[in-house]
């Protein structure tokens, strides 16, 4: 069985072996046969029981920008509420259900709903279906907290689920 780490481990074999058999060894000669060893895997991909890690690696790095535009999104939100001359929020807490399945997806999404300024997950029922999160401001909080869960699940699903 041919999983991800291993096919990089394979590419990373290819690309040093390419450097190895050239007259020169530097960066570019390795960084040719690791091409090369891309094109092999990529060529022998259907033979894999898992998919092609640069895919893995594409929604990995998609994932990423879809964090980095919710913690700017929200993090603007949440310096509206502190600028304004009379905070005016209405804090509190609500549930949250989830179509994700298994501890790593269950954690990535809590951590990265955590990591975005505004809320915050308390807690995790034990059947790791609802998180309990406290928002700053409810009525504005869950609903942009809503449209962060939909867009993190999509991402962590295209990483997880291959």
């Amino acid at each position: 069985m041919v999983t991800l780490p291993i096919q990089v481990l394979i590419n990373l074999f290819i690309g040093v072996l390419w450097m190895f058999l050239q007259d020169n060894w530097n960066y570019l000669t390795f960084f040719s046969g690791y091409l090369f060893g891309l094109l092999v895997l990529f060529i022998l991909r259907r033979f894999f029981p898992s998919g092609f890690y640069i895919t893995t690696l594409v929604a990995v790095v998609r994932l990423f920008f879809v964090f980095i535009h919710e913690l700017f999104t929200s993090s603007i939100a949440v310096v509206r509420h502190v600028v304004k001359p009379k905070l005016n929020i209405s804090p509190g807490i609500f549930t949250l259900d989830t179509e994700l399945e298994g501890d790593l997806e269950i954690t990535l999404l809590a951590l990265l709903l955590c990591l975005t300024p505004g809320s915050v997950v308390v807690e995790v029922s034990p059947n790791s279906r609802t998180f309990y999160m406290h928002g700053l401001d409810i009525p504005e909080s869950r609903d942009s907290v809503y449209k962060s869960k939909v867009r993190f699940e999509n991402a962590i699903k295209r990483v997880t689920r291959v």
